[in-house]
């Protein structure tokens, strides 16, 4: 049972620790707390179940269900659903700047392979600078490369009712230089 544990938490942390993640998260412990969980080694998949919340570093990370698997390459994927009244969602703070990235939508799927996260039905992502919403979007699916930092918005998935991007996109303050200092004059 120990040894289950440790392999799952180490599963687990392989997820969250690619993806979205600073720099700094990277050397941080992973902390996850649900109301179970399950390990099943033949398929490497670990599944929380009951309010997941993962945190590592300032990577942030809830759902209803988290499921995580890994294949024969040491790849890992993960999938974070979540309920009618509360999406899944993450949080994480970028890079060398004063900002956080976080998103919202029914499932989140993160793949390994190609360090990409799909934000799928009902999707939104903002951008905080410092605790001021700068940029939102949202669409049915939006796909989030993490380590160029790019992403697409799609408005209407297959299958789904038609339905539009939408962005909110705040333009950066202006640095200002600093006021020349007065001059002292006897």
């Amino acid at each position: 049972m120990k040894l289950t544990f440790i392999l799952c938490l180490t599963l687990a942390c392989g997820l969250i620790q690619n993806a979205w993640a600073e720099k700094a998260d990277r050397n941080k412990p992973m902390h996850i707390e649900s109301d179970s969980m399950r390990y099943e080694d033949a398929q490497q998949l670990t599944v929380f179940t009951g309010k997941v919340v993962a945190t590592k570093g300032t990577i942030v990370i809830r759902g209803a269900k988290v499921e995580v698997r890994e294949d024969p390459e040491g790849n890992q994927y993960g999938t974070v659903t979540g309920t009618p009244k509360e999406r899944a969602f993450f949080r994480q703070k970028r890079e060398g700047v004063d900002e956080f990235i976080e998103g919202e939508a029914e499932t989140l799927i993160y793949n390994g392979k190609t360090d990409t996260v799909r934000f799928e039905t009902n999707a939104v992502m903002r951008r905080f600078r410092g605790s001021t919403l700068a940029d939102e979007v949202t669409g049915a699916i939006i796909n989030y490369e993490n380590t160029t930092e790019k992403f697409a918005v799609d408005g209407s998935a297959a299958g789904a009712a038609p339905g539009r991007v939408r962005a909110v996109i705040t333009p950066k303050p202006e640095k200002t230089s600093p006021a020349p200092a007065a001059s002292k004059t006897p």
